[in-house]
This record gives structure tokens, sequence and C-alpha cells, in this order.
């Protein structure tokens, strides 16, 4: 096979890979545990070829674009980010190379946002998930949020990331869990988009985090609340504070991208807002480093 692309997003915990094929169709795709802060003694270049080192066999030619944190300080290499706004061409521009001895790599650089004094903001990751997802999205732009550990909302104009905020919402919900007097309540039922989910989500609208968190406790105490039902009330109140503090008035459609059991939450939290919830494909990052590797193609053309 000739001018393939492995389009590689690797996170701190885990590994994506995609083969593509010289028009960007995705001919083989592999999930793997290998995060970068479990590899080995920092051998990335040796992590790498166990992951993709077939596909080279198949393709030896191809160009390998690798996203997320591979490319912080606790990866292979740190790439300096790329200032805001930005679009592909400047993203692409940022690219660095990297020589591991198996051909030509190539680690994309994340993006950083200063617009707000005293507030800077980073991604490293998402940046190629959502220029992989413009296609998807009208040619004006849009708000794409990508929920998860670290929650993004990203401003996009014309092809173009404006800007974007970052919440810690997933996190949050984690610490509650494990190391909070509410865990000790959090140990039945699952998370769902139900009444009481809902019903957090509205209560979020008050203000006072702080105090509205401690409710999933008094409630359950004075019998308001279901036990069962804790975890997704709480998840409710997370999800309801992060949007309100996210959203405009003028935001009438937010586009989701990220895993559907999460997406599906932020979708009925939007719902009860009166937003309007577009879901992405959730391989829009091979897209995006399928873009980016033809900009560098191009520029070395």
């Amino acid at each position: 096979m000739k001018d393939c692309i492995i389009g590689v997003d690797w996170g701190s915990s885990s590994f994506r890979a995609y083969l593509l094929g010289p028009d960007g169709e995705i001919l083989e795709r592999r999930e793997a545990a290998g995060g970068v802060l479990r590899v080995r003694g920092g051998d990335f270049a040796a992590a790498l070829l166990a992951e993709v080192g077939d596909w080279l066999k198949q393709a030896p030619d191809s160009l390998v674009v690798m996203s997320g944190m591979i490319g912080s300080r606790q990866g292979w290499r740190e790439i300096p980010y790329v200032d805001c706004p930005a679009g592909p061409a400047e993203v692409a521009g940022g690219l660095e190379r990297v020589d591991w001895g198996e051909g030509e790599a190539w680690i994309v650089p994340g993006l950083l946002d200063e617009s707000r004094p005293g507030r800077p903001d980073v991604m490293r990751g998402e940046e190629a998930q959502v220029l992989g997802a413009l296609a998807q999205m009208p040619p004006g732009g849009g708000v794409v949020c990508l929920p998860g550990t670290h929650s993004k909302w990203v401003r996009v104009v014309d092809g173009v990331v404006q800007g974007f905020a970052t919440y810690m919402t997933g996190e949050v919900y984690d610490l509650l869990q494990g190391h909070s007097i509410l865990g000790r309540l959090m140990t039945k039922g699952a998370v769902n988009a139900d009444r009481w989910f809902l019903d957090g989500v509205a209560l979020a609208r008050e203000g006072g985090l702080l105090n509205r968190l401690f409710t999933a406790r008094s409630r359950v105490l004075a019998g308001s609340l279901p036990e069962t039902e804790v975890r997704s009330y709480l998840s409710g109140l997370l999800i309801g504070d992060e949007l309100f503090s996210a959203l405009g008035e003028e935001e009438a459609e937010v586009f989701l991208l990220g895993a559907p059991a999460l997406t599906a939450l932020y979708e009925a939290a939007l719902g009860k807002l009166g937003r309007t919830a577009v879901t992405l494909e959730t391989d829009a990052v091979a897209a995006g480093l399928y873009a980016l590797a033809q900009h560098l193609r191009r520029s070395e053309g």
C-alpha cells in the first residue's frame, strides 16, 4: 500500500491508532491501554513500534502523525503550543518531527488560549479532534463541547479555533466519589439521564455549587432523594454547573464530540436547558490527523 497515513491519538491512559488510506478512509483501527504514563522507561519508539509495526510492514512509506499527551513534557517530546486563533495550517506549522528509526513520525503541537487575562488555557489532542470535525459543522462554525475528565468548550469560526475553556467536571466527580463523604452514598445505581440527573441540572441554575453538592447527602437523610440516584443527581449538578458557566445566551446549538455514554448525558442536560445538541462522529480525530498530514506533505513537496 502506498501513500498511507498512520494517525495516533496517544493520551495519558489510552492509545488509539488509525491506518488511513490515500483519501483519508479508515482502513483499520485499534485501541490499547498503553497510554503515555504507562510506557516503561519512556521508550515511546518501542511502544509505537509494538502497536503499529505490522502496519508499517504493509505500508513502509507511511507518514505517522501523533496527537495528545505524547507531545507533553511526560511524553516523547514536549512540543510548544500554537497560539489561538489557529486553523489547520497554523497547527500543521507547529508539527515537530521525532526520530525513531522506522520512518517519518510527527507530533501535533496542541493549542494555547491567552485571550482571558490571567486565565490561560491549554489543550493537547482535542485540537486534532475539532479540526477533524470541521466537515461535520456549518461553514461558519459553532461551539464544540468535548466532555471528559477535563471537558473542553471550543469556539470555532470559519474553520479557525478562536479560543476554548476547560472544566474539570469529570475529575471533580471522581474525587467526590473516591475522597469525600458523598462517596459513601455513591455505591449504588448507575448514572442515567433520568429525573434525578435532570433535577441536578436544573438546580445548578441557582449557583452555589459547593452548597448544592452537600444536598446530595442532606436530601438522602431527609428522604427526598433515593440513595440509588445520588450518582445521577451529582452528575447533573456538576454538568449543569459546567453548562451554565460555558454557555452564552446566543448559543442555541452545541456540537458534542466524545464517548457516546457521556455525550448522551450532555445531550439530555442541554435539552433540559432548551438547547439543541448535535453529536459529531467520534472518529473525528482520524480526519484531523489526516488533514494535518496533508498540510505537511504539501509543505514538504
